[in-house]
């Protein structure tokens, strides 16, 4: 009997934190696409190889990592607020799964903010 408790309980807290999961991930994107450039005087061929470039040096930024440190860090954090609270595996989910995708959320930023840099430095003129 008591299998089926933890089972049914890993179904329920799953089921709880897959909306937020989604809900922060959406969150999150930002992306290289919403650059705004002026374009007055612009050669967009040679604007759209420049972005490529700049686009290829954000993927350096490793978001995959700060990704899983966020979700290790806040499934402690969150763990331990659970178990002040009750229910310290639930907790741990949550923090896990906003820590996840707050670290997510800096790398993305992190990329944009490579592509921005590198596309001044080129000589453009970024109004965003």
């Amino acid at each position: 009997m008591s299998h089926w408790i933890a089972v049914s309980g890993l179904k329920a807290m799953s089921q709880s934190i897959a909306p937020l999961a989604v809900a922060l991930l959406l969150v999150a994107c930002t992306t290289t696409d919403e650059i705004i450039i002026d374009k007055k005087g612009v050669d967009m061929a040679r604007y759209a190889r420049d972005l490529a470039e700049c686009r290829g040096y954000s993927a350096e930024v490793k978001t995959g990592e700060k990704t899983a440190k966020g979700a290790a860090s806040g499934a402690v954090v969150g763990g331990l607020i659970g178990a002040v609270t009750g229910d310290a595996g639930t907790g741990a989910g949550v923090g896990a799964v906003s820590g996840g995708a707050k670290g997510a959320s800096q790398g993305e930023h992190q990329k944009v903010q490579v592509v921005k840099r590198c596309l001044r430095g080129r000589g453009y003129r970024v109004l965003n």
